[in-house]
């Protein structure tokens, strides 16, 4: 990641990028009135940053209105993002952004913006990776951003590009056992504690979802439980995040067919965002208690794979009719719901790439969002995601769509009778183990982008990590 020094008088020689929201706030000796006058016009064109080349070094002057309103904000890190995409368009090296605004949560939202939007997954290019190596070191000449903030800015941005990686890496490289390391190694760096069940220790819980869809994979299911507890915590029962960690999907038996499979190895992930973001709040020492839950495995086509008419015995003890076995998140997280009554939580989250009808419906765009028993948290956590860019539509847990998961020969079936109302029917289902507040995040539209999304990049977003870092931080 960019190295990032605050400081309140300039330091470093050569590139600067000015803040300002007005030309009056440019410093007299370093602008003539022909230059205000040449950015003025700029700006009448719409242009967010204005271009001023001393030969020696370039001068970027971009407007921020220094308004604070979630829409403003979004605005500031899309205009980050822009100045990044400049620097990286000119090959320039170090840069230094100068607050000319003077308030700190715009100035933070255009560093978020340029952050995120630097992000590349490079460890496979060979022939291309000089091209792909970053800008150098930031220097942020700043009287209105408190060193405290810029550090839990670094946080959050530093969690955010972990759970961009997790998405991005191939199976091949990352099934579940090196998916539960990973976290066992964000568990050394950050404090938490963490423990990972193999596949024997599954077997005696009698997760028969989880086991059910890992039936056809060669490797082994994990399950990882890692708990950020700080002595004095804010809460006296635990927040409890539950991701799906499907590492790559084919469908099972139910085969995808066409392009439907191309970016699968991203089915983990709620998991990589749930994960990252309990290690956002660990590294962060916040100030709650917090318990993450990630089944993962992969969900494969071989002779011993799940097909439709099986009956799985889940965690709950509750079976479940297959009907369809690429409907296979909802049974891993159904035994991690479950399995989550057992700390008595506050709320439980999770969060899942769980539905082609969530995307259909809202696109990249925004989280499909529903929950049960917990409104004032659904609410905290929406106003959470408007204000970091990370929106959640709400979608109704009505008992209407409860009669089409009825089964004949189980207790419930694993999709709906009907086709339309996917996204809802799919939340039903894992509402029928949950008895405590609970909100369930589809975000299977925003978590994995194949063109560039302004600063979500190409790929793996990582969203949910910063809304729930949001959430946790500001927990009421």
């Amino acid at each position: 990641m960019i190295t990032i020094e605050l400081v309140n008088k300039r330091n470093m020689q050569g590139h600067a990028a000015y803040v300002i929201s007005s030309v009056e706030d440019l410093p007299e000796k370093l602008f003539s009135q022909e230059e205000k006058a040449f950015i003025l016009e700029q700006k009448a064109m719409k242009q967010k940053w204005v271009t001023i080349n001393r030969f020696s070094h370039r001068d970027y002057i971009g407007f921020l209105s220094g308004e604070e309103e979630a829409k403003a904000l979004e605005e500031y890190r899309t205009s980050g993002d822009e100045l990044w995409l400049l620097l990286k368009k000119e090959k320039e090296r170090g840069l230094s952004i100068i607050d000319c605004v003077g308030k700190e949560k715009p100035i933070l939202a255009l560093l978020e913006g340029y952050l995120l939007g630097s992000y590349t997954f490079g460890r496979y290019k060979v022939k291309e990776r000089e091209e792909i190596k970053l800008p150098g070191d930031l220097e942020v000449v700043s009287n209105s951003v408190s060193e405290k903030e810029l550090n839990l800015l670094k946080v959050v941005v530093k969690a955010t590009m972990r759970a961009r990686d997790l998405v991005n890496e191939p199976v091949q490289t990352l099934n579940a056992t090196a998916f539960a390391e990973v976290f066992m190694q964000m568990a050394t760096e950050s404090g938490m504690e963490v423990e990972v069940f193999g596949k024997k220790k599954i077997e005696a819980l009698r997760m028969g979802g989880l086991l059910g869809v890992n039936q056809g994979s060669p490797d082994d299911p994990t399950f990882t439980r890692l708990e950020w507890k700080p002595e004095k915590a804010v809460n006296t029962q635990p927040i409890v995040l539950v991701g799906k960690g499907v590492v790559y999907d084919t469908g099972g038996m139910n085969i995808k067919t066409g392009t439907y499979m191309e970016d699968m190895k991203s089915d983990m992930g709620g998991a990589a965002a749930m994960g990252c973001a309990i290690y956002a709040a660990a590294l962060a020492k916040l100030p709650v208690h917090v318990i993450a839950l990630l089944p993962a495995t992969d969900n494969r086509v071989d002779g011993n794979a799940i097909v439709s008419g099986d009956i799985l015995t889940m965690y709950s003890g509750a079976t479940v009719e297959v009907i369809n076995t690429d409907a296979e998140g909802r049974l891993i997280l159904a035994d991690a719901l479950a399995y989550a009554k057992q700390y008595n939580p506050e709320v439980v989250i999770d969060a899942a790439t769980l539905t082609g009808a969530a995307h259909r419906a809202i696109g990249k765009y925004a989280t499909v969002g529903m929950q049960a028993k917990a409104t004032n948290y659904f609410q905290q956590l929406s106003h959470s995601g408007d204000e970091v860019g990370e929106r959640i539509v709400a979608f109704p847990l009505w008992d209407d769509y409860r009669d089409l998961l009825k089964s004949e020969i189980a207790d419930i079936r694993n999709i709906s009778t009907a086709p339309e109302g996917g996204a809802i029917t799919a939340g039903k289902f894992l509402e029928y183990f949950t008895d405590y507040p609970y909100i369930h995040l589809d975000i299977a539209g925003p978590a994995f982008v194949t063109s560039r999304y302004s600063y979500r990049g190409v790929g793996g977003t990582g969203v949910g990590v910063r809304m729930l870092f949001h959430f946790l931080r500001h927990w009421k």
